[in-house]
């Protein structure tokens, strides 16, 4: 209903209206006039490379991408996923069909020898990577022709081959981690890397590492970087070679990256000692929910006490699992009253349809912001775990591979989730993990630190734009922190502390020298004596 004559303004009953919107409009006329003309004029010429084919990490850099796009930047992507509907300023080099697709294709377990697995797996795909994008005639193209880029934006996960193009470019660059950081990461950086507290990318143990777990980490570390920089780069400079013949060192091109954003928020993973020139994004790729399918809505709200989803991700395979890991879901369910949501790759789940949904494919942001969602269950995925912290979901963590075993501490640390390790699934353990998390006052205190999540002087996707058109607009400084500099042996201390041992050992060998030259007096004498 109309609100009451006599209740509006005094200008529109006095019939000012007509003008009055004249001079708005005008006035938003000529702003919008004047936004375009400085949209326009600081538009930068933006480079995004990214080589690698993992689907789960380009959702999150697809909305970075974008976003420099909507702020009027003129934005060249090279990546498996080109855009099918692309604003005029967003120009694709696609590298789809160079290399095998990763989706649902790694099986629910875990074990060194997947570790290990992995290992390999990044190696070779950072080398097969380099080697496809190199190849590429529209690659190739654009260095021959020198285009002009006011900043590189690239991913710095399985390969430095990017970097060699950034060079050839003149280009600043900016790097960007859809997990958490890499082994070979910390040093290039400056950051320190302590295995007494920091997790390491592949293991459990969180903050709070057994000895077993020190140990483990630092043999787990020394083996990554060494083939990391003994394979991958090595080959990555091999192949720059056969194209170019001036590119230095990676590893030194590395050090010389502007800026890192990294999918963290201290929030989730706890204060990290980063410098100035690593900016935490955390979540910055979590878009507003949509409208449910009419189905999935339909069974949600048929849920009196609730729904659980379930996923674990686009690469790893919940079908691949064994009878007993699924018997074991499957026991928990119908242990409780909500209803569960789960993606499942293949139609021989047999399951009651009024207690259970299955689908190959969910929309898990949507899922999570139904107010009728009360946990997840998760493989602790960077990408799945920032979207369960924005909307306030508990999650029980089961991790299986890649950053997923320290993502899954992180969830139990800063009281997220619980983690529930894969050798320790039973119907018994997952049902005492969800009555956890099921809880009122659990669930509570996930409110307060996704709403503590939310609270930042500027939104993750808005910093990460600060940082690259800073980066682009201020390329001539270095921003990389002094500890990157600082060989080894100082960053440790060991000369200093070699120099305090001898000062220390001092009083010691002048005894030393003492006693041997009182007992060699007294020899003599008795020598005489006798």
């Amino acid at each position: 209903m109309p609100p009451h004559r006599s209740h509006l303004p005094v200008f529109i009953r006095s019939g000012q209206l007509a003008a009055t919107i004249t001079r708005s409009i005008k006035m938003k006329f000529t702003f919008f006039i004047l936004f375009g003309i400085i949209t326009t004029s600081q538009a930068l010429n933006i480079l995004g490379i990214f080589p690698y084919q993992g689907k789960s990490h380009f959702i999150v850099f697809k909305v970075y991408l974008q976003e420099l796009a909507n702020r009027g930047h003129n934005v060249t992507v090279i990546s498996h996923f080109p855009e099918k509907d692309a604003p005029n300023n967003y120009k694709d080099i696609s590298l789809a069909k160079s290399a095998s697709p990763i989706e649902d294709s790694v099986p629910v377990e875990r074990s060194y020898l997947t570790i290990l697995g992995m290992l390999y797996y990044l190696t070779d795909t950072g080398i097969e990577n380099c080697e496809a994008m190199l190849a590429n005639q529209e690659v190739q193209r654009l260095i021959k022709e020198k285009t002009k880029f006011d900043v590189v934006v690239l991913e710095q996960f399985n390969s430095d081959c990017a970097l060699g193009i950034a060079y050839k470019l003149g280009a600043p660059v900016v790097g960007t981690v859809a997990h958490i950081l890499m082994p070979w990461h910390y040093q290039r950086l400056g950051i320190p890397y302590n295995p007494a507290y920091v997790p390491f990318h592949f293991l459990e143990g969180g903050t709070k590492p057994s000895l077993y777990q020190r140990v483990e980490r630092t043999l787990f570390d020394i083996g990554f970087r060494s083939l990391y920089y003994l394979r991958t780069q090595r080959s990555n400079e091999i192949t720059l070679a056969k194209y170019f013949d001036d590119i230095p060192p990676l590893e030194t091109l590395a050090r010389e990256i502007k800026f890192l954003l990294v999918s963290h928020n201290f929030m989730l993973t706890g204060s990290r000692l980063f410098p100035a020139n690593v900016i935490e994004v955390g979540g910055y790729h979590v878009s507003k929910a949509k409208q449910l399918p009419a189905d999935l809505e339909k069974f949600i709200q048929s849920s009196e006490h609730g729904v659980i989803y379930i996923s674990f991700g686009s690469v790893v395979k919940s079908s691949s699992m064994s009878e007993t890991q699924i018997q074991a879901i499957l026991g928990a369910m119908a242990k409780l009253p909500q209803k569960f949501i789960w993606k499942w790759e293949s139609d021989t789940l047999v399951a009651d349809k009024n207690k259970l949904y299955v689908a190959k494919w969910l929309p898990q942001v949507d899922i999570l912001a139904h107010r009728k969602t009360l946990a997840f269950m998760s493989h602790a995925g960077m990408g799945g775990t920032t979207e369960a912290i924005h909307y306030g979901v508990p999650m029980v963590a089961m991790p299986i591979m890649g950053d997923q075993p320290a993502n899954a501490a992180s969830i139990e640390e800063s009281g997220l989730g619980v983690q529930l390790q894969v050798t320790e699934l039973t119907k018994e353990n997952l049902l005492a993990a969800f009555k956890k998390v099921l809880d009122p006052e659990f669930r509570e205190n996930v409110n307060r630190l996704s709403k503590a999540w939310h609270e930042r002087p500027l939104s993750p996707l808005d910093t990460a734009v600060f940082w690259t058109e800073f980066a682009a607009k201020h390329s001539k400084f270095t921003f990389r922190t002094a500890a990157a500099d600082v060989p080894f042996y100082q960053y440790i201390n060991l000369d200093v502390y070699t120099i305090l041992t001898l000062i220390a050992m001092l009083p010691v060998i002048a005894v030393w020298i003492l006693c041997c030259r009182t007992k060699k007096v007294v020899d003599a004498k008795n020598i005489k004596k006798n």
